[in-house]
């Protein structure tokens, strides 16, 4: 009778354990990075990434039954260089919007790459929490570089180029993800500041809304994505981008255009083309982008190597040089920016996946 019931719980946890599944996953990026530009020359240990962010992550799935299942995801970034983890910021306020509310880090981990719970089926997935945003997701996934480390596209992002000017990611979001059919897909989001309205304007600060469609074709992929974000009291924004990679098995083309409409101010246009090919254990990587902004511009001139020592481990060497014109002064590698004055970048890394 006992050894009846030990194998019916022992087959029960099986079952259970089948159901559902719980992922430990990361990223560890560090590298060697030095920049230069008219006023100074910095030497430093990019311990957030130079090729992919560093991070810490749990993601898992449990199969409600019926076709639905529940999911969540926890991701963490990760300074290599320090120990610490990434700064975070509150009510969509980020740096390139409105004056940043950000912790730095020091207090631990926080999940500040991603923070979702989710509901999927047949219908999509309804996903909740603090995510990426559409529009930015069509500026990371076509560009060769993955927009990190000095070769990152200067495209929509102004003086600085880790700054894009509809946000990276939204806190209280409340997205909805479409299947794919016949190769199209939706992604639309909402995400809200937890502001009073403005007794003026009616409006809150930090909230906002963003749509992204996409097509997948074999080799071809395009992606069209808008956003509006209230910035503040009368300064508004609307970013809407165009995206496209082709892939001709020698080598992999790229391009996005973008265009960020500013109230009381004129539009910040940008754009990039890029390709990625693969040599010998490799890939060679390489892009152009320019972001604009009336006489006030930035180009950007990025190429790099990614040698594979394993599916998971691999040495990248990235070189960039950015021009700057009129009052942009862009700089990489943590160099110090100086008006329309050339800067440039190195880095050398080693990235591990597990």
């Amino acid at each position: 009778m006992k050894k009846t019931l030990i194998a019916l719980a022992a087959l029960a946890a099986t079952a259970s354990f089948a159901q559902s599944s719980v992922t430990l996953f990361g990223v560890i990026d560090a590298a060697y990075t030095y920049g230069k530009s008219d006023q100074n020359k910095v030497s430093s240990m990019s311990g957030s990434g130079s090729q992919a962010s560093s991070r810490l992550g749990f993601r898992g799935e449990e199969d409600l039954g019926g076709g639905m299942k529940a999911g969540f995801w926890l991701e963490a970034g990760v300074n290599v260089d320090s120990g610490i983890g990434q700064g975070n910021n509150t009510n969509n306020q980020s740096t390139g919007q409105v004056a940043a509310t950000t912790t730095v880090g020091s207090q631990g981990l926080t999940f500040n790459r991603r923070s979702t719970v989710s509901l999927m089926g047949g219908f999509g997935e309804v996903r909740l929490g603090r995510d990426y945003t559409p529009t930015f997701w069509s500026q990371t996934a076509f560009d060769p570089f993955g927009t990190v480390g000095v070769g990152a596209s200067q495209a929509n992002a102004g003086a600085n180029p880790s700054s894009y000017y509809d946000g990276v990611r939204a806190s209280n979001s409340i997205a909805y993800l479409s299947p794919k059919f016949n190769g199209f897909a939706v992604w639309a989001q909402t995400h809200m500041g937890e502001n009073v309205s403005d007794s003026a304007s009616g409006k809150k600060t930090g909230s906002g809304n963003g749509i992204r469609a996409t097509y997948d074709n074999g080799p071809l992929s395009l992606a069209v994505a808008t956003a509006t974000n209230e910035t503040g009291v009368g300064t508004d924004r609307k970013s809407t981008n165009y995206a496209g990679s082709y892939d001709l098995s020698v080598a992999k083309l790229m391009a996005v255009y973008s265009v960020d409409k500013i109230t009381s101010a004129s539009d910040v246009k940008g754009y990039l083309v890029g390709a990625t090919a693969p040599l010998g254990a490799g890939t060679v990587k390489f892009s152009y982008s320019e972001s604009k902004q009336d006489a006030n511009k930035a180009n950007k001139t990025a190429v790099g190597y990614v040698y594979g020592l394993s599916k998971r481990t691999s040495l990248y060497a990235t070189y960039a040089s950015v021009k700057n014109e009129g009052t942009s002064n862009v700089a990489l590698g943590g160099a110090t920016g100086v008006a329309g004055k050339t800067s440039t970048g190195m880095d050398l890394g080693v990235t591990h996946s597990f």
